[in-house]
């Protein structure tokens, strides 16, 4: 049995931060213990500084804790340290938790192109933790206990997924192709203006697009013999094109893909199906509590997944892929959905650090 494990929170009073407390005040063995967030919420309770927008009512246990700056003092108490900070903050607050020899799990996109963080789905790409040893010897002085582990945009996470599902089965992907429909909490609060998306779509999200694009490689990509960098797929080089939109859906992001792999006779539809049914990673057959029971979930009904009726499934820990079928262009075709609050966000911190206290990463 995994002993309690102290762990803070960045940006608590956040979109972000608030999904992290929900998630974390019934966790097993992680005990929110000290809660960050700017200098004007600083020594106010959290009841008083949070403007809580969560379905379920504060966590009792959180309700009178104190919100500290975003020190790395205030959490010297912490094993681990969850960040959903801004990005125009992130950067400089997470490099200085880290160089205080604190293990932080980030929510933010400033370290996900850095050459030794790991950018991790934990139902796809954990074997990348293998970098944390590279990455504290490269700072100066070298670390021991510290470290940044970054997880994916809220998109690319639910798209790679069943990608890595249908590599393992068939090998390399060669051609992506992904239409998104995302949720206006993806956002953020307050978001984005009733008079921008009601009764209409907004056929561009700044900056997501050439995000999936590039993530993809880092994700499904391997790493070097050393562990010393990663090699972004670069033995079968992926081409990715990614169109992405803003939708009248609160929570849930859908995605359909067509994918052309690099071998010439395409899998059929029921092997495809089988293969993603099939698919499972190592979060769940060591027992990390956060995640799924099924890592996907495939619908054979022809009009789902829909994000209403199942984007909480497995409380949103798994993606759910429905209509797999032949595509005339690629090889084959379906549509995903993933919860972009849950595996999209914060679920994805939480079960990188299961992983990581499993593995003896953080002590």
């Amino acid at each position: 049995m995994v002993q309690e494990v102290r762990v803070g929170v960045l940006g608590a009073t956040g979109t972000v931060g608030q999904r992290f407390i929900v998630l974390l005040s019934a966790h097993p063995y992680f005990k929110l213990h000290a809660l960050g967030a700017s200098s004007r919420s600083a020594g106010q309770t959290y009841t008083k500084a949070v403007r809580w927008k969560q379905s379920v009512p504060i966590p009792a246990g959180v309700r009178e804790m104190v919100v500290k700056e975003c020190q790395a003092a205030e959490f010297a108490d912490c094993a681990v340290v969850f960040s959903g900070l801004d990005s125009d903050v992130a950067g400089t607050i997470e490099s200085a938790f880290r160089a205080a020899e604190l293990a932080v799990f980030s929510n933010a996109g400033n370290y996900r192109r850095d050459p030794t963080c790991p950018l991790i789905v934990p139902l796809v790409n954990p074997s990348h933790f293998d970098i944390i040893p590279h990455q504290r010897s490269l700072l100066s002085p070298p670390l021991t206990k510290g470290f940044i582990v970054t997880n994916a945009n809220c998109s690319t996470t639910g798209l790679s997924i069943p990608l890595k599902a249908l590599e393992d089965a068939f090998g390399p992907l060669e051609h992506v192709l992904v239409t998104t429909m995302q949720a206006i909490s993806g956002a953020g609060y307050p978001g984005v203006s009733s008079l921008d998306i009601l009764d209409n779509v907004v056929p561009l999200i700044g900056g997501e697009e050439e995000k999936m694009e590039w993530e993809l490689a880092k994700i499904l990509g391997g790493m070097s013999s050393d562990a010393t960098s990663f090699d972004l797929h670069s033995e079968s080089p992926l081409t990715v094109s990614a169109s992405c939109n803003r939708v009248p859906v609160l929570d849930g992001h859908l995605e359909c893909a067509s994918v052309r792999f690099l071998r010439k006779d395409k899998p059929s539809v029921e092997a495809v199906k089988a293969a993603l049914r099939a698919f499972t990673c190592e979060a769940q057959t060591i027992g990390c509590p956060s995640a799924p029971e099924q890592a996907i979930f495939v619908h054979e009904e022809p009009d789902r997944p829909q994000p209403r009726l199942d984007r909480y499934f497995q409380n949103g820990a798994g993606v759910s892929v429905g209509r797999v079928r032949p595509c005339p262009v690629l090889d084959i075709k379906f549509v995903v959905l993933v919860n972009n609050v849950s595996i999209g966000a914060a679920t994805s911190s939480i079960i990188n650090a299961e992983y990581a206290v499993a593995k003896g990463i953080v002590a």
